[in-house]
């Protein structure tokens, strides 16, 4: 092939198509090696799904449409909606910085791309809260100095690369001398070696050269410390926040160094993108709530996705001593028909898994997943046909969606919320068709009676910003400044005679002196049925009911 000695649009998309085809084929490899932040084993996923994000959007650009600067917004605005965990928006302002040098011509040379890559460098860096080298940060600055350092001798744009890629592989060595849980790990940067596969597709775009395979599968890792930070320690204990909270905010952009300060108080692993009202953010912390009540304060947060790391740092674990499974935990077998739930945050999950979730995916009302997100889930069980739980209305079409995709027959139980879900667990037949149990699952969940205690977010009519807001059939029906009389003055328009048993979901700031007034309010004037409380740490609601 020619050499390229000048990128234009087709050359950027398609080192960008071969980027996401490389971390399909490392993914394995990456997630392997990932011990920091946390050891929780996903970087290599979370860079695929962001990639995979950013090729979904410039496949969205008419081919008419395609130059430079339809190519670098669609690579802009996909990195950024689609970014994934610590590694992924850290890759998605990579991205970003370079289209931004980019995307004013209708090619780069190799003073420019030089200069592309130091701007993706400065913006990495400005979008991390606490910059820690022997990261991917320090590998894509000193591939970027590299190659600014060679551009100014008038160089080539294969010549520019070339040290670019040589300047990041000798980086990403030395990095387990920077970070000392990676040296105690025996790894070098996951993310950094994520970043590594991007140079060598633009490499195989501009040269030829062809993208280094991945080992084959199985081949021998090294053994990995489970730790977290730079003390690290390998007895599988987590230190360090227990929660990754992400989502898109909107947001003025005057606002978002408040919330920054706010969030710097609150976690760690604080990376925060964007611009221009739009914002993808990312922390860990133990304070689910107050994570996403400081976005709610900044303006509106959504597509909210919350992660337990310390259950993910332990599948981790298991994963990498070949057990696949925590000790005494039943192992996974093969069923009939498996379920994939949507629950609200991981608590909530966990019930669903005691009940035989097969896989379950976070998500509701302001953090639809999508459609990606459900089709991974379905494939990964194990099973020949398989029940989808949507849980919520928003996400029923999604839902449609991937089951038609699937490959495999696929059912969807159109439930509206998660206490419907959990009720369609209950009649779960692992043994049994999907048609099956889909009949017998809609019925369940038909016969539940669920309510919602939220909170408002801003003024609207009659409802002040922070008043408590009581939900039936999706619908308000009790609005009130007290928590304990919104949630009492609900139930007592849900509970009947003819019910039993009333479980209560708690949520993640709930206090426990307003659940005690919940279950003094029962015992006292709905004395008949039995009252079951489960703290589930509900990130958006103060509770769930469920009344059977």
């Amino acid at each position: 092939m020619r050499v390229v000695d000048r990128l234009d649009h087709t050359h950027l998309r398609a080192a960008v198509v071969g980027f996401r085809d490389a971390l399909r084929a490392h993914q394995a490899r990456l997630n392997r090696l990932n011990v920091y932040p946390v050891p929780d084993g996903d970087t290599g996923t979370n860079m695929a799904l962001t990639l995979e994000s950013v090729v979904t959007a410039l496949d969205g650009v008419e081919e008419a449409d395609r130059d430079m600067v339809a190519t670098c917004q669609a690579i802009s605005h996909g990195s950024l909606m689609g970014a994934r965990g610590n590694s992924g928006v850290i890759l998605s302002q990579v991205l970003r910085g370079l289209c931004h040098r980019l995307d004013d011509a209708e090619w780069a040379d190799a003073a420019a791309v030089a200069a592309a890559l130091a701007e993706a460098s400065t913006a990495a860096y400005s979008a991390v809260m606490r910059p820690v080298e022997g990261t991917i940060l320090t590998v894509v600055r000193e591939a970027s100095e590299a190659a600014v350092a060679v551009a100014a001798g008038e160089k080539t744009l294969v010549d520019v690369l070339d040290a670019a890629v040589r300047s990041a592989r000798d980086s990403l060595a030395r990095t387990p001398e920077l970070l000392p849980v990676l040296k105690e790990a025996g790894v070098v940067d996951a993310g950094g070696a994520g970043f590594v596969l991007f140079l060598d597709a633009l490499l195989q775009v501009v040269d030829g050269r062809p993208v280094p395979e991945a080992p084959p599968e199985g081949e021998p890792e090294p053994t990995i410390a489970v730790g977290h930070g730079a003390e690290g320690g390998g007895d599988g204990a987590m230190e360090g926040p227990r929660y990754e909270v992400m989502y898109l905010l909107d947001a003025p952009d005057d606002r978002i160094d408040a919330f920054k300060a706010t969030w710097m108080e609150i976690g760690e692993s604080i990376v925060v993108v964007g611009g221009d009202g739009l914002w993808n953010c990312h922390i860990h912390s133990d304070d689910i709530g107050a994570s996403i009540e400081a976005g709610i304060a900044a303006g509106r947060p959504r597509q909210i996705r919350v992660t337990d790391l310390a259950g993910q740092v332990e599948e981790e674990r298991w994963v990498r001593q070949g057990l696949g499974a925590a000790p005494g935990a039943p192992a996974r077998t093969r069923v009939a028909t498996a379920v994939v739930a949507v629950a609200l945050g991981d608590d909530v999950g966990d019930g669903f898994r005691s009940f035989g979730a097969q896989e379950v995916v976070v998500g509701g009302q302001t953090m639809n997943p999508s459609t990606a997100d459900l089709l991974e889930a379905i494939k990964a069980t194990d099973a020949d046909e398989v029940i989808v739980l949507p849980n919520n209305k928003n996400i029923v079409p999604v839902a449609a969606q991937a089951a038609a995709h699937a490959g495999k027959p696929v059912r969807v139980v159109p439930t509206r919320g998660m206490v419907a879900g959990l009720a369609a667990m209950m009649v779960y037949d692992p043994d049994a068709s999907a048609d099956a149990n889909a009949k017998a699952m809609e019925h369940a969940a038909s016969e539940v009676v669920s309510g919602q205690v939220t909170w408002a977010v801003r003024d609207s009519g009659e409802i002040t910003e922070g008043d408590w807001l009581g939900l039936a059939d999706e619908q308000i029906v009790v609005v009130h400044p007290d928590l304990v009389t919104c949630a009492t003055r609900l139930l007592d328009r849900l509970v009947e005679g003819s019910h039993e048993l009333v479980t209560v979901f708690v949520g993640a700031t709930t206090p426990d002196e307003a659940t005690e007034g919940v279950g003094e309010w029962l015992a006292a004037n709905r004395p008949e049925v039995t009252v079951e409380v489960h703290r589930w740490r509900l990130p958006l609601s103060a509770y769930l009911f469920s009344i059977e």
